[in-house]
C-alpha cells in the first residue's frame, strides 16, 4: 500500500535538494556493541554527551517512543567554487577550514527541508495521526549507521559513510516515524578492501584500526568539540587545519566519484577558502559574531577560534608577519588564559 508513498517520497526528497534516501527498521544490536567498546576505552574524548543518553542512541525507539522506521537521506556538500583544499593545507600562511563548514549552518536548512517532506507524506495520507520527528546531527542518533542499514553506503575505516556512486562528502538526516513502511536492503559490502589510505595520512593518527577513532587525537575534536587546552603533542601536526579536517576524505580514493553540491547555502562566504590566517586573528569578537552568523563555526565561541589560529601562526612560514600579529592581539586582545598560553607557544615555535 505504500509503493505510491514511496516514489512520491523519492520526487519530494529531489525537490528539497537530497541525492537518495532509503528506509530502514530500529535494530542496531552491532552497532551497540561497537559504540559501547568504544566509549569503555575513553575514545570520545570530552564529548560526554556520546554516553550521557544511555541506550536512546542505539534504540530510536526510546529516543522517540513509537518508533518503527527512519528514513535516512544524503545531501551532497562539496563546494564547486573553492579553492582546492589540496593546494590549500600547502599554504601555511593561510587557514584551512572543513568543507561543510565554508557556507551557511546546514542544520537549520536540512531541518527545513526535511519539515516540508512530512508534511507532504501527512497531506498525501490525509491524516495528522502519523508520527513524524525530523533530526540532523541533532540528537543521539547512530546516524551512519541507520544509513548503512537504509541502503545508502558502508562505514568506512576513517568511520564515515561512504557511497559507491558519491563518495563520502555529504550531510545526513533522518525522519523517525511510526509508519510500518517497507525497509530497504542494507549495504552489507565493504568495499575499503587493503586500502590503508586514510589511516596514513591522518596527520595525527587519530584511526587507530579499521573503523576506529581516537577522537582526542582527531583534528576535528580538538579544533572544534575541545573546550580546553589543545595538547602541545598534537599542534605542530595541526599546521593550518583552525577548524576541522578533511585529510582522510580528500585521500579516499572513492571520493572521485564525489558530486559538487548545487546548493548555494554551502558556498563559501567570506572567502573563507582563502584567507589568511593574520587577518582572520585580528578580527574582534564583535567581527567574528557577525560576520560567522548563521556559521557553525560560531559555536566554538571566539576564544577557541583564537587559540585555533594561534597554533596555526605557529606553524605558519611567514614568521615575522605572525609573531607581529600575535604580539599585537597579546598586548591588546581581553584574552583568555587559555589563548594566552596558545600566543606563548606560537611565539616559541616561531623562533629560530
Amino acid at each position: 500500500m505504500y509503493d505510491e508513498l514511496l516514489k512520491k517520497i523519492d520526487v519530494w526528497s529531489k525537490e528539497c535538494g537530497f541525492q537518495q534516501f532509503g528506509i530502514t527498521n530500529i535494530d542496531l544490536a552491532k552497532d551497540e556493541n561497537h559504540l559501547n567498546n568504544w566509549l569503555k576505552k575513553h575514545y570520545h574524548g570530552s564529548m560526554f554527551f556520546m554516553e550521557k543518553h544511555g541506550e536512546k542512541r542505539t534504540h530510536p525507539e526510546q529516543l522517540i517512543p513509537g518508533t518503527l522506521r527512519v528514513l535516512s537521506f544524503r545531501m551532497d556538500y562539496y563546494p564547486e567554487f573553492s579553492r582546492s583544499a589540496k593546494f590549500l593545507i600547502k599554504e601555511k600562511n593561510k587557514a584551512y577550514i572543513t568543507r561543510y563548514a565554508l557556507g551557511r549552518d546546514y542544520h537549520k536548512k536540512i531541518r527545513k527541508a526535511l519539515s516540508k517532506i512530512t508534511n507532504n507524506i501527512q497531506d498525501y495520507l490525509q491524516s495528522t495521526q502519523s508520527q513524524f520527528r525530523v533530526f540532523t546531527d541533532s540528537a543521539p542518533i547512530m546516524e551512519r549507521a541507520l544509513a548503512r542499514n537504509a541502503g545508502l553506503g558502508w562505514i568506512g575505516k576513517n568511520t564515515c559513510l561512504i557511497n559507491p556512486k558519491a563518495g563520502s562528502w555529504f550531510f545526513l538526516a533522518e525522519i523517525f516515524t511510526d509508519l510500518p513502511l517497507p525497509t530497504n536492503d542494507t549495504f552489507n559490502q565493504f568495499h575499503c578492501g587493503s586500502c590503508k589510505a586514510c589511516i596514513d595520512v591522518c596527520p595525527t593518527k587519530a584511526i587507530i584500526s579499521d573503523n576506529v577513532l581516537d577522537a582526542r587525537r582527531c583534528i576535528s575534536y580538538l579544533t572544534i568539540e575541545n573546550k580546553e587546552a589543545i595538547p602541545i603533542e598534537f599542534r605542530k601536526a595541526i599546521g593550518n587545519r583552525i577548524y576541522g579536517c578533511d585529510d582522510c576524505q580528500f585521500i579516499c580514493p572513492w571520493n572521485r566519484f564525489s558530486h559538487f553540491s548545487k546548493e548555494e547555502d554551502f558556498s563559501p562566504r567570506f572567502n573563507l577558502d582563502n584567507i589568511e590566517l593574520t587577518k582572520l586573528f585580528l578580527w574582534t569578537e564583535k567581527e567574528f559574531n557577525k560576520r560567522l552568523e548563521g556559521s557553525s563555526i560560531r559555536r566554538i565561541g571566539y576564544q577557541a577560534w583564537l587559540r585555533n589560529i594561534a597554533v596555526a601562526l605557529g606553524n605558519s612560514t611567514n614568521k615575522e608577519e605572525s609573531q607581529k600579529i600575535l604580539l599585537q592581539k597579546k598586548n591588546n586582545g581581553n584574552l583568555s588564559e587559555m589563548v594566552l598560553e596558545h600566543i606563548d607557544w606560537a611565539l616559541k615555535n616561531l623562533k629560530p
